[in-house]
């Protein structure tokens, strides 16, 4: 919570000086959230929980309800039931797999506010919004290319969706800016968002393959405790993973959703957002909005217990010259948190695994560019369905 002292108060401030003006709502605001898995999973599902427990406790005037693991082609009946039945003003549906449903349920109910995570499909009355991970994969490639032995670096996604597709590639491209011939060896499950029998089965698959870091997009802690395991670092994902392997979470990607949450419903509650101007609101926020956040642990952005190696391992980078990979993180970091955003990790010249220039020198990808990544980064070895030509 102490990170977002000043958003908070600068939300508050805007939704009690519209109070002061007449012009907020009376009553309170209802919001229903829908989860695609169980809020017990750790990891998706479990990070949106948090901050939808974060946003009710520090709002009067919201109320929150929630429905976890509901199946992606049932979302517009569990949209119907939290209207109906359940009152609410606002629905949340945080799965891109429900973007269609809820873009249905939008134009059925055109008085209620609808908000979509990671879809990019909007209406008069639906807005959606992404705190978005390639920059904090970029950083867990650095610091995973510094820790391989064996060069490979395994990778355990969920679906082959450009989200994901995005993530390892940047995950990629931060390895193989320390290590050049650095490899990532990807295993896609195309099951279930949580499938922690299935995480285990590709860990170990990708372990016997020579794999000896590993990261992933799967919404429990198998994949670290699989890499624990057999005594190797790796990265954690969406909520502190520490606690699972601290002796080999080298570090990982935090989200705070109730940083964006906490600007939507102070907008709403404002009167700022209504159900005829949500067309163009998107939210893509990244480390400089405080939405993400680099680590193994709130606070703890690389393991100590991997810092002596990082500080150790010297590489020639093309901007900052002779440094350690430590202190390369640190830098990099930086300068994609503030405010200009001063760099991306997908500035070119980026070539795709094929050959084809993907990113001209200089050239950097838009935002829609990046949310309809289909190509694979040199570096990522692996079935890659829908890969372009």
């Amino acid at each position: 919570m102490k990170r977002f002292t000043v958003g908070v108060l600068l939300v508050f401030l805007l939704c009690f000086g519209f109070v002061a003006l007449g012009n907020a709502q009376e009553t309170k605001i209802k919001a229903g959230f829908i989860y695609v898995g169980p809020i017990g999973d750790f990891g998706w599902s479990y990070a949106h929980d948090q901050a939808r427990r974060i946003v009710d406790d520090t709002y009067p005037w919201l109320e929150t309800v929630y429905v976890e693991a509901v199946p992606e082609g049932e979302v517009e009946g569990v949209i119907d039931r939290l209207i109906n039945q359940e009152g609410v003003d606002i629905v949340v549906t945080t799965s891109f797999g429900f973007m269609d449903g809820t873009l249905s349920a939008a134009q059925r109910y055109p008085d209620k506010i609808f908000f979509h995570c990671s879809g990019f499909k909007r209406a008069p009355n639906m807005a959606t919004y992404m705190a978005d991970f390639h920059q904090v994969y970029y950083l867990n490639g650095v610091i995973a290319g510094a820790l391989t032995k064996t060069g490979k670096l395994g990778y355990v996604g969920a679906f082959p969706i450009p989200e994901l597709k995005r993530h390892i590639n940047a995950f990629a491209l931060g390895a193989r800016r320390v290590n050049p011939n650095a490899q990532v060896l990807v295993r896609w499950l195309q099951t279930s968002w949580y499938d922690p029998a299935g995480a285990k089965e590709a860990a170990e698959s990708l372990i016997a393959e020579g794999v000896d870091v590993l990261a992933f997009t799967e919404d429990s802690p198998t994949v670290v405790q699989v890499a624990a395991e057999h005594g190797l670092p790796s990265f954690g994902h969406y909520s502190p993973m520490y606690k699972f392997a601290p002796n080999f979470v080298a570090s990982g990607q935090l989200v705070h959703w109730e940083a964006i949450y906490f600007d939507f419903f102070a907008k709403v509650y404002a009167g700022l957002y209504t159900p005829k101007n949500l067309e163009n609101v998107d939210y893509w926020w990244l480390l400089r909005e405080g939405a993400v956040e680099l680590g193994a642990d709130f606070g703890m952005p690389i393991n100590p217990v991997f810092e002596d190696q990082l500080k150790s391992t010297m590489v020639n980078d093309p901007i900052y010259g002779e440094i350690s990979v430590y202190d390369l993180v640190f830098a990099l970091l930086k300068a994609m948190a503030d405010p200009e955003y001063a760099f991306s990790p997908f500035t070119g010249p980026i070539r795709d695994r094929k050959g084809n220039l993907r990113v001209p020198e200089g050239v950097r990808l838009t935002m829609d560019e990046l949310i309809t990544m289909e190509w694979a980064a040199e570096g990522v070895v692996g079935a890659w369905p829908g890969e372009p030509e």
